[in-house]
């Protein structure tokens, strides 16, 4: 039978072997794998392969070598033959079958066998195509080419899917960054609204608490330190009062210099807002104690609480912020500015949600810019 195929070949390499060869770009450059035990035959095949543009061939005398060069390297097809020893062609297809996550070349079976048993056999084992000896030299060469063409579409879409796959890796992460970077910014039940579409959001609430925490000692601390190093210790206590606000289920509004602001009850609502608020104020003043030593004691915290209605909502187009509104709001502030450093000053609003909760020492009544003579009281510790 190989006999009969070599004396085909021979014959017409002066005929149809001779057309011009193949013009499309990168079909030349593939790459295709000869296996057959027959040096003959394998030089009969590499001739007409050449005759039509092909130019990396390479070969192997059986199964077993053609497995090793597959492993190894990367071709665009393999020409295979039945009837070899050392795993024959159906051994070969065989261990293709059973390892379908390589990227295996498509396989054109050459055989000697003339049954329609075996051509079914070596398309269910995955062959592309099925050619008997003595094969026709033109049908070789239009299989070749289609096979060819097919396995290099394959590969760009491949090629094609893998590089969507990056690109909406690389989306997804440039998605995360600004989901993180959005959320740093507002509050996550805010920011889902913005997503959705809204573009005025504004609510009341009748019952929050606010915070405002200012340093005292700290302008005068700031002559003594370089802009790096003040830079470092205000960013570190305000990183520490960042974890004590979401430990306590608290939304950071903004920090104004030296001063921080913090609210319970919003954007999601609580009952134990207060609480929660001053649960979060001593925290901060046992992490300024913390950095006691590095500031040599220079830095102290006023600490203010106020609760009652507010309105809340997102202002601005650019560099826009979640922000609060109302009377709540500049009480809140006068109770800093009016406390002592060192203590957690609340009005008798806040006093009233805390009662029974924490102890309380009343200051009597002060002068309160804007409010007069109020009653306000200084947070000891929870009972």
């Amino acid at each position: 039978m190989k006999a009969e195929a070599l004396s085909t070949l021979t014959k017409a390499s002066g005929s149809e072997l001779d057309a011009p060869a193949v013009d499309r770009p990168g079909f030349e450059k593939a790459k295709v794998l000869l296996v057959d035990d027959s040096r003959l035959i394998r030089m009969g095949l590499r001739r007409s392969l050449e005759s039509i543009g092909l130019q990396y061939i390479v070969e192997a005398n059986h199964g077993r070598e053609a497995i090793e060069m597959l492993v190894r390297e990367h071709f665009d097809l393999m020409l295979l033959d039945m009837e070899m020893p050392e795993m024959n062609g159906m051994e070969v297809l065989q261990v293709l079958r059973d390892s379908p996550h390589h990227p295996w070349p498509p396989v054109i079976v050459i055989s000697g066998g003339t049954g329609i048993d075996d051509a079914v056999r070596c398309i269910e084992l995955g062959a592309e195509d099925y050619l008997p000896k003595p094969f026709n030299p033109v049908l070789l060469k239009a299989r070749v080419n289609t096979s060819i063409d097919k396995k290099q579409l394959r590969d760009q879409e491949v090629l094609r899917m893998r590089q969507i796959k990056r690109q909406h890796e690389a989306l997804s992460q440039e998605q995360a960054k600004t989901e993180q970077l959005l959320l740093n910014i507002l509050p996550r039940k805010i920011a889902q609204r913005l997503k959705a579409g809204e573009d005025q959001i504004a609510d009341a609430y009748p019952s929050v608490s606010v915070l405002f925490a200012d340093m005292v000692g700290f302008t005068k601390m700031s002559r003594t330190m370089t802009a790096s190093e003040l830079v470092a210790v205000l960013g570190d206590l305000f990183s520490r009062f960042d974890l004590i606000t979401e430990k306590h289920g608290l939304e950071k509004i903004k920090t104004i210099g030296d001063c921080y602001m913090l609210a319970g009850g919003v954007p999601e609502p609580s009952q134990d807002h207060a609480e929660r608020v001053v649960a979060a104020a001593l925290d901060m003043c046992t992490a300024l104690e913390e950095l006691h030593e590095r500031t040599g004691g220079a830095l102290q915290m006023r600490i203010g609480v106020h609760s009652g209605p507010i309105v809340a909502g997102v202002i601005g187009i650019r560099k826009f912020t979640y922000d609060l509104w109302g009377d709540t709001v500049n009480v809140a502030s006068r109770m800093e500015s009016t406390g002592m450093p060192g203590k957690v000053h609340v009005s008798a609003d806040t006093a009233a949600l805390l009662s029974g909760k924490y102890s309380l020492e009343s200051r009597g009544h002060i002068e309160v810019k804007s409010l007069g003579q109020v009653e306000t009281f200084f947070v000891g510790g929870r009972l």
